[in-house]
C-alpha cells in the first residue's frame, strides 16, 4: 500500500508539474525540419496540454542569419526554441556565449550518453552544453539495385573503395560510360572529401579547435581517393539539381550523401520504388572504418526566452524520446540521433520503396562508428578554401595529395589565425 501510495503521489506530482507549464513556445526552424517538429506537437500536448506550439519555418539561410542579428543585439527578437546546424552551431557559442541557456542548467547532463558523442561536440563548450543533438547524417550509399544487377555488380562485394572503382568500371563498360557510379559537386562543395577525412578520423580542424589538420593523413587519403574517383572516371560532376536529374533520368547507379538524403531519392523518383538499396560507405582500406557523418542539427534555448521550462520540456519530447525522435523519421525522414531510437520497432521495419530492405537499421547501425569532427566557428572559413583547393589539385595545379591540403592548411591558417598542427 506504502509503495502504491508513492506511486500515486509521483503521478499525481508528474501531472500538477504539466499542468503549470502554459503560454506559448515559438520555435525557429525551416523546410522538413520545421515540419518535422509539428509533428511532434501532439505527443507535447499530451503531457503539456496549456502550452501552445508555434513552429515558424523562415528557412534555413533566414534562421541562421536572424539568429546571428538577435544575438548581435543581446537576444532582441529571439525564439523560444531556436534551430542551429551542427556545423554552424560554435559560430554563436564563439561569438556570442551569453546568447544560449546552458542546458545543463535545466537538467540536460543526464542525457550525455544518450547520445553518440560525435552529436555533443560541437555543441557543448567546456561542460556546458548550448544545445542538444537532434538529427545527424550518418553516410551510406545508395544504389540503384537494377542498375547493378545489370553491370554484374554486387553491393556486398563493395568493402573498400578500390572496390568501388572497380564495380564502377563495370558500370561503364555496360551503359558505354553513360551511368556514373556518384555525382561529386567538385569547385561547389567539398563534401565527398570531408565525408572521406570524417571516416579516417581527420578533418579542418583537431577536436579541441585549436589546430588546423588538414594536411594530416586521413585528410590526404581523402582527397586522394576522390582524385581516384575522377581519374578513373566512374564519377560525374554536378551540383545539387543536377544530381537529382541525373538519378531520375537513370544516369547515376549510386549516390554518396547523409542518410538524410533518403528522402530527396523519395520523394524525387517515386517511380523508381523497388529499385533502390542501401549499404555502408566502403573503407580507405580492408577492416577499416564504414562510418561518417555529413550534416544534422540541433535544437538551442534562448537566453532570452521568457518561457524556458516549456521550450525545454519541448525539447525533450522531440529529441530525448524514442516517440519524438522515431515520429520525426516517419514524417520527414530525419534520421534519430537518440541511441535508443535505434531500437524500436519501425527501424527494423522492412521499407518497400527500398526493395523491402531495412534500410533504418543499415544507416542507424553506423551511428557508433561515426568519428568525432569539430567544425569550430571557422567552418565556412576552411570549407571555402577546401572547395578551391580541391578542384584545383583535381585539375592537376598540385602535384600530390599532401602538396593541395599543405597548401589549404596555410590559407585557412591565414583566415582564421590558427596555426598549422606539426
Amino acid at each position: 500500500m506504502k509503495k502504491l501510495a508513492l506511486l500515486t503521489a509521483l503521478t499525481l506530482a508528474s501531472a500538477a508539474s504539466a499542468q503549470s507549464l502554459s503560454g506559448t513556445v515559438t520555435v525557429w526552424s525551416w523546410d522538413a525540419a520545421a515540419k518535422a517538429l509539428e509533428s511532434t506537437i501532439p505527443s507535447f500536448n499530451k503531457k503539456y496540454p496549456n502550452v501552445k506550439v508555434n513552429v515558424v519555418d523562415l528557412g534555413n539561410q533566414n534562421v541562421y542569419d536572424r539568429g546571428l542579428a538577435g544575438c548581435a543585439a543581446g537576444g532582441a527578437d529571439m525564439p523560444d526554441v531556436y534551430s542551429i546546424e551542427n556545423n554552424e552551431a560554435e559560430v554563436f557559442w564563439a561569438r556570442f556565449p551569453d546568447c544560449f541557456t546552458d542546458l545543463n542548467t535545466l537538467g540536460a547532463n543526464k542525457y550525455a550518453k544518450s547520445f553518440p558523442a560525435f552529436k555533443w561536440t560541437e555543441l557543448m563548450v567546456g561542460n556546458k552544453r548550448y544545445a542538444m543533438p537532434w538529427d545527424s547524417g550518418p553516410v551510406v550509399i545508395f544504389y540503384r539495385r537494377d542498375l547493378y544487377q545489370q553491370a554484374g555488380v554486387n553491393p556486398t562485394a563493395i568493402k573498400t573503395w578500390d572496390d568501388f572503382i572497380a564495380a564502377g568500371k563495370k558500370v561503364n563498360a555496360k551503359f558505354g560510360g553513360k551511368v556514373k557510379m556518384g555525382a561529386i559537386g567538385n569547385g561547389q562543395d567539398d563534401e565527398w572529401f570531408r565525408m572521406l577525412a570524417n571516416q579516417n578520423g581527420c578533418f579542418y580542424f583537431d577536436n579541441t579547435a585549436t589546430q588546423i589538420t588538414i594536411a594530416k593523413s586521413g585528410c590526404v587519403q581523402a582527397l586522394d581517393t576522390v582524385k581516384k574517383l575522377f581519374a578513373n572516371d566512374v564519377v560525374m560532376t554536378s551540383d545539387w539539381g543536377g544530381q537529382i536529374t541525373a538519378f531520375k533520368a537513370n544516369r547515376l547507379a549510386s549516390a554518396m550523401f547523409g542518410a538524410w538524403y533518403e528522402g530527396t531519392i523519395r520523394t524525387n523518383a517515386a517511380d523508381q520504388s523497388g529499385k533502390w538499396g542501401v549499404y555502408p560507405m566502403p573503407a580507405n582500406k580492408a577492416g577499416g572504418v564504414r562510418a561518417s557523418n555529413l550534416g544534422g542539427s540541433a535544437l538551442a534555448l534562448p537566453s532570452s526566452s521568457k518561457n524556458k521550462a516549456a521550450a525545454y520540456a519541448f525539447m525533450e519530447n522531440a529529441l530525448a524520446t524514442t516517440n519524438g525522435q522515431v515520429t520525426m523519421l516517419k514524417s520527414q525522414g530525419l534520421v534519430p540521433s537518440l541511441l535508443t531510437a535505434s531500437k524500436d520497432a519501425y527501424v527494423n521495419q522492412k521499407q518497400p520503396y527500398w526493395g523491402n530492405q531495412t534500410v533504418w537499421k543499415t544507416i542507424l547501425d553506423t551511428l557508433g562508428d561515426v568519428p568525432a569532427a569539430r567544425g569550430t566557428q571557422y567552418f565556412q572559413d576552411a570549407r571555402q578554401v577546401m572547395i578551391v583547393v580541391q578542384a584545383d589539385y583535381i585539375k592537376g595545379k598540385y602535384k600530390t595529395a599532401q602538396d593541395a591540403l599543405n597548401d589549404a592548411a596555410k590559407k585557412i591558417s591565414a583566415a582564421t589565425g590558427l596555426p598549422v598542427a606539426k
